[in-house]
C-alpha cells in the first residue's frame, strides 16, 4: 500500500512536468517560458497552509472511509477531472487555460501528498519507527519513481513518441484512465489510526472564540510543538537544509528533458533511458539505500547522496560536450538515479523522524513544503539561467553541481547540533523522540 500511494504521488509530476514540457517544446515555447511554466508546482511549497485542514477536517460522506483515505480519494477524483479538462486545451491557442488546468493538477496533487505522507508515517507504531521508517521511505520512493519514471512516466512519453504517435491530448486522456484505476485501488487499503493531542496550548487567547480556538489547535499548535521539541536553532537549521540541499538537482531536473531534445535524443529514447531505465535503477537503489541508511544513519546517507548528486551533474556537463552518446547517457542515468534514490530515502526518513505523530500531516507538509520551495519555485528560473549563458549547457550543469556544496556544509553542522541535542535531552522517552538511532551515531 505504501508503494501504491508513492505511485499516486509521483504520477502527477509526469502530467504537469515531463509530458507538459515536451508538449510545450513541440509547439515552440522557449526554454525560459518552459522553465517558468514549471512554477505551477509552487503549490507543493505552500501546501502546509492547508495541511491542518487535511490533517483534521472530516469530509462529509467520504469521511466514512477514514481521514486519510477520504482526502486521497477526493484529490484523485479532482485530478482526474483536471486531466480530462487539460486534454481538451491547446497551448498554441490558449496557454492561460493550459496553465490553469496544469495548476489544478499540481494543487490537488500537493493536497493529496499531505494525506499520503501522513498515512505513511501513521501506519507504524512509535516503537516500530526506527526499524521500519527507512524501508517505508524506500518503498515510497520506489512507488514515486514507478509513477514518475519507469511505469507512468515511460508509458506516457512512449505514447507521445514517433512509434505510437499519440497526440499529447490523447496521452492525457489515456493517463486519466490510469488515475481511475488508482482510485479503485485506494478503496482496498486500510486506514491508519489518527492520534489526538492530549493538551493544546492556547498560544493566542481565544476568550471562547471558536475560530481562534480552531487556529490554536490546528495551525499554531503544530508549529509551536515542532520548534519547542527540536529547539529553535535545530528546527531553523533543518528547514534551511531542506530548502537548499536539492536545489542543484531540481535546477537540472527542470531542464533535463529540454536538454535531451536539444542535443538529439528522441522521445522514445527519453522514455526508455530516462524514465524506464532510470526509474528501475532508482527503485533498486532505494531498497539498498534503506539498508545502508538504517545501518549508518540518514545524516551520512544524505551526505553520500549529495556527493553523488554533484557527480551526476558533472556527467551531464560532459554529455553536453560529447553529444547524444547512449553509453554516456546510461552511465549518467546510473549515477543520477543512485543519488536521487539515496538522497530521497534519507530525506524522507530524516523528515519523518522529526515529525510528531499528533500533527503528522501538518508538520510533514511544513518540512516538505520548504524542500519543495527550492525544487519548484527557485528551480523555475533554470530556463532563464540557461538562456543567460547563451545555451551553454556544460557551464549550466557545472553551476548546478556547485550548488550542492552549501547543503553539504550545512548538513555537517546539523549533524553536530543533533549530537548536542541528544546530550542535552534528559527524558526523551516522554516525547515524540525525533533523534532515533536511524539518524546515525
Amino acid at each position: 500500500m505504501i508503494f501504491l500511494l508513492g505511485f499516486s504521488s509521483g504520477f502527477p509530476w509526469v502530467l504537469h512536468g515531463s509530458v507538459m514540457t515536451l508538449w510545450l517544446q513541440s509547439v515552440g515555447l522557449s526554454r525560459s517560458a518552459i522553465g517558468f511554466f514549471g512554477a505551477v508546482a509552487t503549490v507543493y511549497a505552500i501546501n502546509w497552509m492547508w495541511a491542518p485542514l487535511v490533517d483534521r477536517f472530516r469530509l462529509p460522506v467520504l469521511g466514512r472511509l477514514g481521514q486519510r483515505r477520504s482526502w486521497i480519494l477526493l484529490t484523485q477524483g479532482l485530478m482526474l477531472l483536471s486531466i480530462l479538462m487539460l486534454s481538451g486545451t491547446d497551448p498554441q491557442q490558449n496557454l492561460v487555460e493550459v496553465s490553469l488546468w496544469a495548476f489544478c493538477i499540481a494543487l490537488f496533487s500537493a493536497t493529496q501528498d499531505i494525506a499520503v505522507d501522513a498515512y505513511r508515517i501513521s501506519i507504524f507504531r512509535r516503537e516500530e519507527s526506527d526499524d521500519k521508517m527507512p524501508y517505508s521511505a524506500a518503498m515510497s520512493t520506489t512507488g514515486w519513481w514507478a509513477g514518475y519514471g519507469f511505469i507512468g512516466g515511460a508509458f506516457a512519453l512512449y505514447l507521445g513518441g514517433e512509434t505510437l504517435g499519440f497526440s499529447w491530448p490523447q496521452v492525457y486522456q489515456t493517463m486519466a484512465v490510469l488515475y481511475a484505476v488508482l482510485m479503485v485501488l485506494v478503496l482496498l487499503i486500510r486506514e491508519p489510526q489518527v492520534e489526538e493531542a492530549d493538551a493544546v496550548p492556547e498560544l493566542i487567547p481565544s476568550h471562547g472564540n471558536p475560530v481562534v480556538g480552531w487556529f490554536n489547535r490546528y495551525i499554531a499548535a503544530p508549529f509551536e510543538e515542532f520548534f519547542t521539541r527540536c529547539g529553535f536553532k535545530l528546527a531553523l537549521s533543518i528547514l534551511l537544509l531542506l530548502m537548499v540541499f536539492r536545489l542543484g538537482e531540481a535546477m537540472l531536473g527542470r531542464m533535463s528533458l529540454v536538454f535531451y531534445g536539444e542535443i538529439g535524443f528522441s522521445a522514445e529514447q527519453i522514455a526508455l533511458y530516462s524514465k524506464f531505465f532510470g526509474g528501475i535503477v532508482t527503485a533498486v537503489f532505494s531498497l539498498m539505500g534503506a539498508v545502508i541508511n538504517t545501518r549508518f544513519g540518514v545524516v551520512k546517507g544524505l551526505f553520500v547522496g549529495g556527493v553523488a548528486m554533484a557527480s551526476s551533474n558533472l556527467l551531464f556537463a560532459l554529455m553536453a560536450v560529447t553529444g547524444p552518446d547512449v553509453n554516456l547517457l546510461l552511465l549518467t542515468m546510473l549515477v543520477d538515479n543512485f543519488s536521487a534514490a539515496f538522497a530521497t530515502v534519507a530525506f524522507i526518513s530524516f523528515i519523518s523522524y522529526f515529525t510528531s505523530r499528533t500533527y503528522t500531516g501538518t508538520q510533514y507538509a511544513l518540512m516538505s513544503s520548504v524542500s519543495n520551495f527550492g525544487r519548484t519555485t527557485l528551480a523555475a528560473s533554470s530556463g532563464v539561467v540557461v538562456d543567460s549563458l547563451n545555451g551553454d549547457w556544460a557551464l549550466f550543469f557545472i553551476l548546478t553541481a556547485l550548488m550542492v556544496i552549501p547543503g553539504l556544509l550545512l548538513l555537517l553542522w546539523i549533524g553536530k547540533q543533533i549530537q548536542q541535542y541528544r546530550d542535552l535531552r534528559e527524558q526523551p522517552a516522554q516525547t515524540d523522540d525525533p533523534e532515533g538511532s536511524v539518524l546515525g551515531p
